[in-house]
């Protein structure tokens, strides 16, 4: 399929951590060539390797071909900035009806939008996808141009990175089982705000019990990915019942999940295993060039997943789960652990255009 697709894409917002994630996972990507990086006006007409080359936060080195480009004005230059690519992935650090006017603009330019914010997640004709999980959803897409007056532009979120490490393992689980209601602790590394130890120093030794709208988010959020496609809008889920805590502790990246959760009728946990080892979802079938080939992976050691050892599981796009068994409250309770800035963040916004592109949304 490599040779089918061939795309220049912008990163709008390409300064920040998950615009340097982008960067760096598009380097070598087989369909999709990095035309455009745009920021803020302060940032524009600037060399990009001079304007981050003090703050890139990967582990890799600034890509040689974005360190000198120059950046464009992700607003200024919009016009000029959506006739130059096939789409645009979009980072950006705003307020939200900032990133919802942004957003539509640049779909009302006929520029396709994949975007990492939250702004237009509850809107009801955007698609909110992880693509192994609600792909389907994307035929919400002409009811969206409709409203928009588009012929191509359209906006696509990603969700929350936090419910990418738990939303995967209990799909299936919800499909055969009937979810009845869940409670998930997450403890989320600070790349999920953009930070760096060195940057936040304050967070050595410290783990903050608050995140802001992380917990909203991870109760709601699940309920679009689960919702259902009626005239022209996806429309939540009614059921399972989540609730969330969020603290935020020190680890560079990698958010874990500890999960409770009851259903219909109580699976055995043999059966779980199974049905996680055999899940696999669109992307697998496509062969989608960052789909990762086992995307629910569990471990029967007892401390595993660890953060360290297995964010990277899969280029950091798989999903690890571990210490299912019985609870006293709950039918199961297991862990489960997500790299935040790759599966939870810009990759999952890379797997979600490569597969709108396969299905043809973005021809």
């Amino acid at each position: 399929m490599s040779s089918k697709f061939s795309m220049n894409v912008g990163i709008v917002g390409a300064t920040g951590m998950v615009g340097q994630r982008f960067i760096s996972l598009l380097e070598n990507h087989p369909w999709f060539n990095i035309k455009v990086l745009a920021a803020s006006a302060r940032s524009a007409g600037k060399r990009y390797g001079d304007l981050v080359r003090d703050r890139w936060a990967m582990t890799t080195p600034i890509p040689p071909a974005a360190a000198d480009m120059v950046v464009m004005d992700a607003d200024a230059d919009l016009e000029k900035i959506a006739s130059m690519v096939d789409f645009v992935f979009c980072a950006v650090d705003m307020n939200k009806e900032e990133i919802k006017a942004l957003e539509e603009r640049y779909a009302k330019a006929e520029c396709p939008v994949m975007s990492n914010n939250s702004a237009n997640r509850k809107t009801p004709d955007v698609p909110m996808i992880i693509p192994e999980i609600n792909g389907a959803h994307a035929a919400v897409i002409p009811a969206q141009r409709r409203r928009l007056g588009t012929k191509r532009g359209f906006i696509a979120v990603k969700s929350n990175c936090s419910i990418q490490s738990y939303v995967p393992a209990l799909h299936p689980l919800r499909e055969k089982f009937g979810l009845t209601k869940v409670l998930a602790c997450t403890y989320q590394a600070i790349s999920g705000a953009g930070k760096t130890f060195e940057t936040w120093p304050e967070m050595v030794d410290n783990i903050i019990p608050y995140i802001g709208g992380e917990e909203e988010k991870s109760e709601q959020e699940p309920m679009k990915v689960w919702g259902a496609l009626k005239d022209g809008k996806i429309v939540d889920a009614a059921a399972p019942c989540i609730t969330a805590q969020c603290l935020r502790v020190p680890a560079a990246d990698g958010h874990m999940a500890a999960v409770y959760a009851s259903f219909e009728t109580k699976p055995e946990l043999s059966e779980i295993k199974e049905i996680w080892k055999g899940y696999s979802g669109r992307p697998q079938e496509l062969a989608l060039p960052s789909a990762p080939k086992q995307f629910l992976n569990y471990f029967e050691e007892a401390d595993r997943p660890q953060t360290r050892l297995d964010r990277d599981l899969e280029k950091g796009m798989a999903i690890s789960m571990g210490r299912l068994r019985g609870d006293t409250q709950y039918d199961v309770r297991f862990v489960c652990l997500s790299h935040n800035t790759v599966r939870g963040a810009a990759g999952g916004a890379v797997l979600m255009a490569e597969l709108l592109a396969a299905e043809g949304y973005l021809d």
